[in-house]
């Protein structure tokens, strides 16, 4: 069945990709991402962190007030990770014949996957000068980074950028960058729900009723289950990179590649932290 014409689509919002400009200096919606999702980040992240019985031992990884400090290395590790990992992952032959492009971030590229590795090396270095449990930081980023994958995400929505294939559902989208001008699966919203909005509630109950805090290492393996999931099962809509396209035979993509090991990481880190005894008030 083809897919439908634009007519009947629903429409894609009237909303300018950049969020507001002050003579040549245009702030855009992306940019407001990253900085509101690690502002939200740091402040849920002091909540948690200010409410000593929720970890093991009574003994957060560092201090609430920390956070805000953590905050700057988080943003760094982010950009800088996510384009390394752009790089090395989605586009190194390029690069390799352009390395001067590899600080072209107006170009946009970004791996999710790479700026996960750079906040947790960030992650670990602050926690260990500040003598905490990096497992416990890694547990505390698990429960705070599905704030910025939301955010991010919608981000992606409103760029009408990283879109999926052509749909005949009713709420496929027709996005005004397609040249094909197709309904299409909006998975930027699918991949805000799972990763997002859905991962944030289960880790909220994991953390706050279950007490997974008091577990190091659950709630951080828990996250990397959740995320990869979500994103190896958004993949099968979501169109490949085109400089890419798909792998192995034409049916698996670079996103789902580099959630294997990741799916395989947390699952790794929920049995080291359901095999110890946790710790209790």
């Amino acid at each position: 069945m083809s897919a439908p014409s634009a007519e009947h689509a629903l429409p894609f919002p009237d909303i300018d990709p950049i969020a507001f400009a002050i003579g040549p200096f245009a702030v855009r919606w992306y940019a407001l991402a990253y900085l509101v999702g690690v502002g939200l980040g740091a402040l849920y992240a002091m909540r948690l962190l200010s409410r000593k019985s929720l970890w093991a031992n009574n003994a957060p990884p560092f201090q609430p007030a920390e956070a805000w400090d953590f905050a700057f290395w988080a943003m760094l590790s982010i950009v800088i990770g996510g384009r390394i990992g752009y790089v090395l992952f989605y586009n190194l032959p390029f690069y390799a014949a352009n390395p001067m492009q590899v600080f072209n971030t107006l170009d946009g590229g970004m791996s999710y996957h790479g700026g996960m590795i750079g906040l947790m090396v960030a992650g670990i270095i602050f926690t260990r000068h500040k003598g905490g449990n990096p497992l416990s930081t890694l547990d505390l980023l698990g429960a705070v980074a599905p704030i910025g994958i939301m955010l991010g995400r919608l981000a992606n929505f409103v760029n009408a950028e990283l879109y999926g294939a052509p749909t005949t559902l009713p709420w496929g989208v027709v996005f005004p960058t397609d040249p094909l001008q197709v309904a299409r699966h909006p998975s930027q919203l699918y991949e805000a729900a799972l990763e997002g909005l859905l991962l944030f509630l289960v880790i909220r109950f994991v953390t706050h009723i279950a007490y997974g805090l008091r577990r190091p290492g659950l709630v951080a393996g828990i996250f990397a289950i959740g995320y990869a999931l979500s994103r190896i099962a958004v993949e099968f809509v979501r169109l490949p990179d085109e400089q890419l396209g798909y792998l192995y035979g034409g049916w698996l993509t670079m996103g789902q590649v580099l959630s294997l090991p990741i799916l395989l990481g947390g699952v790794g880190l929920v049995v080291f932290a359901m095999t110890r005894k946790p710790a209790i008030r």
